[in-house]
């Protein structure tokens, strides 16, 4: 795209055209955002994608608005949301008296000391998995990485929110009928103005994932809630904190609870594990990288288990986590719709417009983030120092912000060192997968080739700290 294919207006706004904005968000929606918004210096653009015009927003200035300052005006509606209303219903993820309700609900499960509470238990059922993967390699045979990333966490994920109250049976169905479910909305992501009236391809596959995610819930939230009428609910997991804050509502409660836990889910299990499937290929790219995680985890876990008393320690792997977040966040586009007439960037924005913020892009902007592509944890070494404090805030919001910012965020940063610390510490791999390795819209970002991964058996000669 060249510097002809743009024009600016009086109030400076970038408007693309739609001969170049929609071939390149059809073709590949996420990396095209990032261009535009580069291309814009991060100053608001115009996307003119047939009948569908949004506003692209990048900059952190203009992200704080919509996000913190002015996100009243800004709202979770509109044609984006519809697919995903359809998954999660009136959720966290919703507006209004629904959002309000949930968040008063949610908000204390996952504060740091909650989430702290819940690590022992995710720790051991991840080391019981690394058993698994000690087969796999003693074997030589190869392993899919997202579908171990998600096996995992999903696992050590629904002992946290259903206790023993759903099979590992059970769970290994809801992860893919998840994944199902966000995988086969992206035709009306992309197209979101085509009515529900017109079957577009994957519908019919989200219908029947939806049905599957809602015969393996409802009847535990049903028995969860009966436990709790009858006193008998044993507590510490997110389904029996749930009914007891909506002991005293009626049926429709079950629906409410429902919506919950399906959206708390998909944060907490197929976000995480979509991210950390990233990982590897950026290991395996950035050899130096892998060598310094490597020798960390080797320090601090040497030849034991790994427990939530490693996490803080391994602080190397949290800078990891950190830039494989800047560069692939597992939620990279966050659009809002303007309930009021607004002023954005200098541009006059009305009622009923459609707004885009998407991580993907503002995290590749190269005036925040001097060479942007490349894989550098190192950016992250001086939180709270001189470096971070140059860096605007909403220069960096993996997890969005303000009122509607995740509550997964806590829980991601357990879980996460805790299975990569688990996985090199007893591993080291090697990508039996031609790259290179592209992202594929979807509800998270996921790469759309399979990663294959042969995993060698590792045994530190280092004795933890």
């Amino acid at each position: 795209m060249g510097v002809n294919d743009h024009a600016r207006d009086a109030d400076g706004l970038l408007s693309i055209e739609t001969f170049r904005a929609l071939p390149a968000f059809a073709r590949d929606p996420v990396n095209a955002l990032a261009d535009f918004a580069t291309r814009a210096d991060g100053r608001l653009v115009r996307l003119h994608l047939g009948p569908f015009r949004p506003y692209l927003v990048a900059h952190p200035d203009h992200v704080a608005q919509v996000l913190h300052t002015d996100w009243e005006a800004y709202q979770r509606e509109g044609m984006f949301w519809r697919p995903l209303r359809r998954l999660l219903g009136a959720s966290i993820l919703g507006e209004g008296e629904p959002w309000r309700s949930s968040r008063d609900v949610l908000q204390p499960l996952f504060t740091s000391r909650y989430v702290r509470g819940l690590t022992e238990q995710m720790a051991v059922t991840i080391g019981e998995r690394m058993d698994e993967l000690q087969g796999y390699a003693d074997r030589g045979e190869q392993v899919d990485a997202a579908r171990q990333m998600a096996g995992i966490i999903n696992q050590a994920v629904i002992r946290a929110l259903f206790g023993g109250r759903i099979s590992r049976a059970d769970g290994e169905r809801l992860a893919p009928a998840y994944d199902a479910a966000a995988t086969s909305i992206g035709f009306r992501l992309l197209m979101p103005f085509l009515p529900y009236s017109l079957r577009v391809p994957g519908d019919r596959r989200f219908r029947k994932a939806v049905a599957t995610i809602d015969a393996l819930v409802m009847p535990v939230i049903a028995a969860a809630r009966e436990e709790t009428r009858s006193g008998r609910a044993g507590g510490g997991d997110v389904i029996t904190a749930l009914c007891e804050a909506r002991a005293g509502e009626g049926p429709g409660a079950d629906r409410q609870i429902r919506d919950d836990l399906v959206s708390v889910y998909g944060a907490a299990s197929e976000s995480t594990a979509m991210t950390l499937t990233w990982l590897w290929p950026l290991l395996d790219a950035h050899p130096q990288v892998a060598a310094e995680l490597y020798a960390e985890i080797d320090r601090v876990v040497g030849g034991g288990p790994v427990t939530p008393d490693h996490v803080p320690r391994l602080v190397y792997t949290r800078m990891v986590l950190q830039e494989l977040l800047r560069l692939y966040p597992a939620g990279w586009i966050f659009p809002r719709m303007t309930v009021r007439e607004v002023t954005l960037g200098g541009v006059p924005v009305k009622a009923g417009s459609q707004v885009l913020i998407s991580p993907y892009a503002t995290h590749r902007l190269p005036a925040l983030w001097p060479d942007p592509d490349r894989f550098d944890p190192r950016r992250f070494a001086e939180e709270g120092g001189h470096r971070a404090t140059r860096r605007a805030k909403y220069a960096y919001f993996p997890f969005g912000g303000g009122p509607h910012q995740c509550l997964g965020q806590h829980l991601f940063f357990v879980e996460a060192p805790l299975l990569v610390a688990a996985i090199l510490s007893r591993f080291r791999f090697v990508i039996r997968s031609p790259g290179p390795f592209t992202a594929s819209p979807a509800a998270s970002l996921r790469p759309k080739q399979t990663i294959m991964l042969e995993l060698r058996s590792h045994r530190p000669s280092a004795v933890a700290a």
